[in-house]
């Protein structure tokens, strides 16, 4: 069975999204579930993006079967790894995305993080930055969304090209690969035949850095998003010899596509 990796409901600041909403959409579509909750410690903005992942746990654990695993996303930045290390080690988490959301204490989705800067510059420091954290964050399983940043970058063209930051992509990919990591495939803007085209040759670069598995999450914030443009993500796995696999119990687990 094919699961939809990363999703948030109520616990996540950004999510009105409920369980049960969650859970029916799931069964609806045939799918699994893993609910991420999104914990970004000390976000810029105060009580955001923080909640209390025990009782997060303790709400959900009636939930919790073979079609639907608990996770957490966690917003990596190399000051907060300490912090995110003890949430990670203090709970039983089935799966842990680590994302790159904030940079020099601004979210990478506000205009000013791009003013006056050019691609070249926000980028690399994107990349940089992703780059420093897999260097001491070896207790995720799957990094997500390695496209965030074009989603909301303010660039004629905010793709995220392989052939403009080939050094910065590769000292990501390999790390990934290196430490036997997953790469996410986030479907949210894969509706987008440019964001298709920009993502393949990132994940077939992986791939030849030694990368081997790759998880596949939509990113829902409404049931309506769970396991959106799916058939998509298996066919970019596919062409670029990727393994799709959820994570139970933090261990691997291959699905048949």
């Amino acid at each position: 069975m094919l699961y939809d990796t990363h999703m948030h409901t109520r616990f996540s600041t950004d999510s009105r999204m409920t369980i049960d909403e969650a859970t029916a959409r799931g069964r609806e579509l045939g799918l699994g579930i893993i609910v991420t909750e999104h914990l970004d410690l000390d976000y810029p903005e105060p009580k955001a993006f923080v909640f209390d992942v025990d009782e997060y746990l303790r709400a959900y654990a009636a939930y919790r079967s073979d079609r639907v695993l608990l996770g957490i996303e966690i917003g990596m930045r190399v000051d907060q790894t300490p912090g995110n290390a003890a949430v990670v080690g203090g709970h039983g988490f089935d799966f842990v995305i680590g994302s790159i959301h904030v940079i020099d204490r601004i979210d990478i989705y506000q205009e000013g993080f791009y003013l006056r800067r050019s691609k070249a510059e926000v980028y690399g420091q994107y990349l940089a930055s992703m780059a420093d954290c897999l260097g001491c964050y070896d207790f995720i399983d799957s990094l997500g969304h390695v496209d965030y940043i074009a989603r909301y970058a303010r660039y004629k063209d905010p793709e995220l090209h392989y052939g403009e930051f080939a050094a910065a992509l590769d000292a990501v990919l390999a790390r990934l690969a290196q430490a036997e990591k997953a790469l996410e495939i986030n479907t949210r803007r894969l509706g987008d035949a440019d964001a298709v085209a920009a993502l393949l040759p990132i994940y077939h670069r992986f791939r030849q850095l030694g990368g081997k598995l790759v998880t596949i999450g939509s990113d829902a914030h409404r049931p309506g998003e769970i396991g959106k443009h799916f058939a998509v993500a298996v066919d970019m796995a596919a062409a670029c010899g990727l393994k799709p696999v959820y994570y139970k119990e933090r261990k691997p687990e291959y699905v048949k596509v």
